[in-house]
């Protein structure tokens, strides 16, 4: 099949490895923005269990092949890699004859993707790079080392750069990356920040029981992995109960990962298990009763090269529901919460667990924090904003647009 002739506007297939779609919210948002834009939107990821391989939700087409295991080394990150790149060609060539798409837009990690969009260029289909992540530093920051892997890391991404004809960047600093590592002309890379959407993610009737009997209750959302510093969060946890002597708060642990059944039985060597609940991932609709019970909220991912640089998407969403937060001193969670989170410098456990404590006894500072957040997120950081940014881009791309930034 030839690219797209019809009334739409066009075609784009996006590929996503990291997460199942629509549990992947940027992406499924990505797409729904699409969409009503008037673009035909198919997408490719691994599926969750039970679902079948190909769905039709909202007018998005999914094709989803069975996730791999979980990855627990160098070898199986190898495996992931081969597996997800194998199934995801495959599917591109069944997206193809059954849809078609004048564009592939993959979201990285991994950066193994850009192979497939060069076999597509060749008849004529165009290659977008949505840059989540920052490879070569998510390596360095899981494994502590650079080297050979390192380098190829950077040889990744440098293809995909060279194969876009558009990159899409969450942050500035990603953007900066864009262009100055990889050498991407200013006027091909955009900004599409990731936050939640303003009229959905709204704060409802607080739910007591969620707090177990006691006064507070902190959260932490996300996925739980070796470099989201959750275990971090629990020693702070321990010493905000055991070291410093403060009982009367509850702690939520909402999400999954590679690390969840560590990190359980890390709190329970701890003596945690009066104290917190892991809840695995949740529905929307409870993970929203969870935050309007909520009296702050953590972001533990600690100072390495990766999380520096990078926006946190749970930092949005708790000042969205005007959540004070407690969060290691990171640049870009700097730039996304400024006053609506204390920062905590140099990874201090200890530092943590009492800026907690201090934070939960000064309700004014809390009330303030929680207005700051929520202007904050309605004005400049809500999905409303990003996605106007993501269509005036492929607009531009399309050839509807003279530029590529929309008018603010």
């Amino acid at each position: 099949m030839s690219v797209s002739t019809g009334k739409e506007k066009g075609k784009i297939l996006i590929l996503v490895e990291n997460l199942p779609v629509p549990i992947d919210r940027r992406v499924w948002q990505e797409s729904l923005a699409l969409t009503e834009a008037g673009y035909k939107v198919s997408v490719i990821s691994p599926r969750p269990k039970g679902e079948p391989e190909y769905k039709e939700l909202q007018g998005i087409h999914m094709y989803r092949y069975k996730m791999p295991p979980p990855t627990k080394g160098t070898l199986s990150f190898f495996y992931e890699f081969t597996y997800c790149w194998i199934q995801t060609f495959k599917l591109a060539r069944r997206v193809w004859k059954e849809q078609g798409f004048d564009v592939i837009q993959t979201c990285n990690p991994p950066d193994t993707f850009w192979p497939i969009g060069q076999h597509y260029k060749k008849r004529g289909v165009k290659y977008v790079f949505d840059q989540h992540d920052l490879c070569p530093e998510l390596f360095e920051s899981r494994f502590n080392r650079r080297g050979f892997f390192y380098k190829g890391l950077l040889w990744l991404e440098q293809q995909n750069y060279r194969t876009a004809d558009m990159i899409i960047s969450t942050n500035e600093t990603y953007r900066c990356v864009a262009i100055e590592r990889g050498g991407v002309p200013p006027e091909r890379v955009t900004i599409v920040r990731s936050g939640p959407l303003a009229s959905k993610f709204i704060s409802g009737e607080p739910d007591p029981s969620l707090k177990r009997g006691k006064k507070y209750m902190g959260v932490y959302l996300g996925v739980m992995g070796p470099q989201d510093g959750v275990d971090y969060l629990v020693r702070a946890v321990h010493h905000v109960v055991h070291t410093l002597g403060h009982k009367d708060t509850q702690f939520a642990f909402i999400g999954g990962g590679d690390m969840f059944d560590e990190l359980k039985a890390m709190a329970t060597e701890l003596n945690l298990d009066d104290y917190v609940e892991f809840t695995g991932r949740i529905s929307d609709e409870l993970l929203l009763k969870y935050f309007s019970t909520a009296d702050i909220a953590f972001a533990p991912d600690p100072c390495n090269p990766l999380n520096d640089v990078s926006t946190m998407n749970k930092v949005v969403e708790y000042m969205a529901l005007g959540l004070p937060i407690v969060s290691f001193n990171l640049k870009e969670t700097r730039y996304s919460a400024q006053s609506a989170a204390v920062y905590v410098d140099d990874n201090d456990e200890k530092a943590f667990a009492q800026t907690t404590i201090d934070l939960l006894n000064n309700p004014e500072q809390r009330q303030e924090m929680s207005a700051f957040g929520k202007e904050r997120f309605v004005n400049t950081l809500s999905w409303e904003h990003s996605k106007k940014r993501l269509v005036r881009a492929y607009d531009w791309l399309f050839g509807y647009a003279d530029t590529i930034h929309p008018v603010e």
